[in-house]
Formats: structure tokens, sequence, C-alpha cells
């Protein structure tokens, strides 16, 4: 993982014009329902486009260079449709992580009708992002290349062209698993498949030649156990964020701020949508569609006085401080 520090800048203000709001543009009009989610970002785009070639190269492999030329036709079809399967749960797991808007806050909400609205008691502050114009929801960051906040942002991953946030973490991490089985299971295969050349005439253990045989083995061999690797820690990670209740930027602030977390098994729940079931591993089972954010979900409460006295700064002194909890990350 690469981490690119943003220092970006946030006006704390308790005062609705200290928030600049005759800047923002009223927001756009809400998309319908169902409307698809994508981020055109030229390197996402190529990172997408190379994960399903690299995957659709395995499957080539798979199936004609080691499961149809074999002679042990069990062993063929048993492997062919779990590989099959696998690769296909985990592609559509990846277009679901992709094209699922991850949790993008309402953009140029901050208006001062919008800041009026809420009604905002001494004690109370709403965050506001300048880059988008809108007002942050507790725990929502800005990412530079969707350029929106998205609530509980862990990270923007170019692999799948998308932030992974509230709505498509539990499609990242079911991307992720399957595509640490398929390796595994590709990398197993290669093994056995190496082992029968080696005992056979390796002109009858492959329709190809056998130095394109070879080659085409040890580049899946190659490609396996490199994204084995990745997808695991990937995997691991994601999981232990969800269990903890903490996202990855949250664990990469500089200064510590303390924040009542949600039990792991609730927060596990709430990721993949209910108690234990066949659901959690099914890409098409959707999340319940989120429920909009309340008047109460945009104002936090200042945890002093002092605090609250430090909110109430000209425009020059709300724009000179520093965004700490707003760091951008980016896997490769």
């Amino acid at each position: 993982m690469m981490l690119i520090p943003a220092h970006h800048f946030r006006d704390i203000e308790r005062k609705p014009e200290y928030l600049q709001p005759e800047k923002c543009v009223p927001p756009p009009h809400p998309s319908p329902v169902g409307t698809m989610w994508f981020i055109r970002d030229g390197c996402g785009i190529a990172c997408a486009v190379v994960t399903w070639f690299l995957v659709l190269y395995a499957e080539f492999v798979v199936l004609f260079v080691m499961l149809i030329p074999s002679r042990d036709y069990v062993y063929s079809i048993i492997n062919g449709i779990m590989f099959n399967l696998l690769a296909f749960l985990a592609l559509a797991s990846h277009c679901r992580a992709m094209l699922t808007d991850p949790g993008a806050v309402p953009k140029g909400n901050a208006t001062k009708e919008f800041i009026e609205s809420l009604q905002l008691k001494p004690g109370q502050v709403v965050y506001k992002c300048p880059k988008c114009c809108s007002i942050k929801p507790d725990r929502a960051h800005h990412c530079s290349v969707c350029k929106r906040c998205i609530r509980k942002m862990d990270h923007h991953c170019p692999w799948v062209n998308n932030c992974v946030g509230e709505n498509n973490q539990k499609y990242f991490v079911l991307f992720t698993m399957y595509i640490a089985l398929i390796s595994l299971h590709a990398l197993i295969m290669v093994g056995f498949h190496f082992l029968h050349c080696f005992e056979e005439d390796w002109t009858k253990c492959s329709s190809f030649s056998p130095p394109t045989t070879v080659i085409l083995l040890i580049l899946l061999c190659f490609e396996g156990l490199l994204f084995l690797i990745f997808t695991s820690v990937m995997f691991g990670t994601q999981v232990h964020s969800i269990c903890t209740d903490e996202t990855g930027i949250e664990r990469l602030k500089r200064k510590h701020q303390p924040r009542e977390r949600t039990g792991s098994w609730k927060s596990v729940k709430e990721t993949f949508d209910g108690d234990f079931s066949l659901n959690w591993f099914n890409p098409f089972s959707g999340l319940r569609h989120p429920k909009p954010l309340s008047d109460g979900d945009w104002v936090r409460q200042v945890a002093s006085l002092s605090d609250t006295e430090n909110t109430e700064t000209t425009e020059e002194q709300s724009e000179q401080r520093k965004d700490e909890d707003s760091v951008e990350v980016i896997d490769e």
C-alpha cells in the first residue's frame, strides 16, 4: 500500500456564516435509485481491465493447458467446476465493488439554507469539505480521485476503480477472498500438472508444445503466487478493519481521536447485511438500501468549551486548519 499524505483544509465552525455557504452551488437533484456508479479515472479503468485480463488468462491456462487435455475426466470436471465458479464469483464481486456507490456524501449541500435548517445549538459544529462543498458527517473523508466525500472511507483502490467505503466494503472483501482462493487453486493444479508431465511424455500432457506449456504454466504460477500474497494481505486487513470498526484512514491518523466503537460482531453484521448466512458470500445479495442521513448525522458535538471557542475563529484562521483525518490511501 502506498500512503499519500494530503494536508487538506477543513472549515470547522459553529456559525453558518463562517462556512461561506454563498460559494457553494445548490446540490444537484438526487440520481434515481439504481443509477450506476462509475469513476472516470484512466488509471483505475486500466487497472480494472488488467484485473479481468489476468483472471481470464488464468481461465485459459487452467482449461486449455491443464484440464481439457487431461485423461482423468473426473479430476477435470471437479476442478473445472470449482475454478470457474470461484472465478465467476470473483469477477462478480469486482463488478459490484466497482459499480456500487461506496457511500458518497451529497455534493454541494453546504448551502446557507441547509446549514440553517440544522438549527445548530451551542457546542455543536459542522464540518465542511472545501473541495466538494459538502458538509461531512462523522467518519467521512474526501477522496481526490472520486472527487467526493465518502462515508467510512477505508481507501481508494485502483484495482476496483473505486473507493472502499460503507456501502461496498462487503464486495471488496469478497473480491479479495475469491481471488486468493482461485490463486491458491491454480497453484495447486500447476504443481500437480508439472508432476504429471514429468512422469508422462510432455507431448501427451498438453495440446501445446512443451516449451509453450512450460512458459504458460510458469507465468500462471508467478501470477497466482503474487496475487495470493497480495489479496490475502488485503483480505486480512479488511477483516481486521471490520472487526475493530476502524477504517484504514482512521488507523493512519497522526492524532488519536477517541470515539465510541461498534462491537466486533455488530460491525461484521452491518458490513455483510445481517446474521451469518450464505448471503455473506454472495456478491449478488445487495445490501439493504442505506437510509438517508438525518439532520443529526451532519452535526457533531464539541468535546469541551475550549473546543467550542476554538471553532469561533475568523475565516482566514479557519482555512489555515489542517485536516488531520483526511489521508488518502492507494493500494498498489
